[in-house]
């Protein structure tokens, strides 16, 4: 998929289908975070798979998110920034291959670091959409047209 059109196109999805995740997509994810760009080039982070869902599901913020997706992410890091950017390319590179996500904020992070081992910065739930997603069905300039976003002379100041 084109770069520019994956990140028009992208939404956030809190419906996932029951359906599995390919370990070769869900490496791919994984990889996109530990290629992502990082303070100092120190990689200060952690991707924790996180298998017992449930229970992780209810240390964030709406626990749906998590409970029903097919892969569970929580980055573990002591810069937030980096685990941003970190996370946007894992949700980039999974919505290459169809996988949609979310990501969580962490409401409990007491409970969230007794499941995952560390305090998490951000929880990602990924899985394929309940409802199928056809980016190319529009250009990246529609995608924007139809994004619920100010326009860009709104948010763009120059100095």
């Amino acid at each position: 998929m084109d770069t520019w059109l994956a990140i028009a196109s992208k939404r956030d999805e809190r419906r996932y289908a029951d359906r599995p995740i390919p370990e070769e997509v869900e490496r791919r994810i994984l990889d996109a975070g530990r290629l992502s760009g990082n303070s100092q080039n120190n990689q200060t982070w952690e991707f924790v798979v996180v298998s017992d869902r449930a229970a992780l599901a209810e240390t964030v913020y709406y626990a749906p998110n998590v409970q029903t997706c097919a892969l569970a992410v929580a980055i573990v890091s002591e810069r937030p920034f980096d685990a941003g950017r970190a996370a946007q390319n894992m949700m980039l590179a999974a919505w290459n291959d169809g996988v949609v996500s979310c990501p969580n904020g962490v409401a409990d992070a007491d409970a969230a670091e007794r499941i995952v081992g560390a305090k998490p910065t951000i929880v990602i739930s990924f899985g394929y959409p309940q409802t199928p997603h056809d980016p190319e069905s529009r250009s990246p300039e529609e995608w924007s047209q139809r994004a619920n976003r100010k326009p860009l002379d709104e948010v763009v100041r120059r100095v």
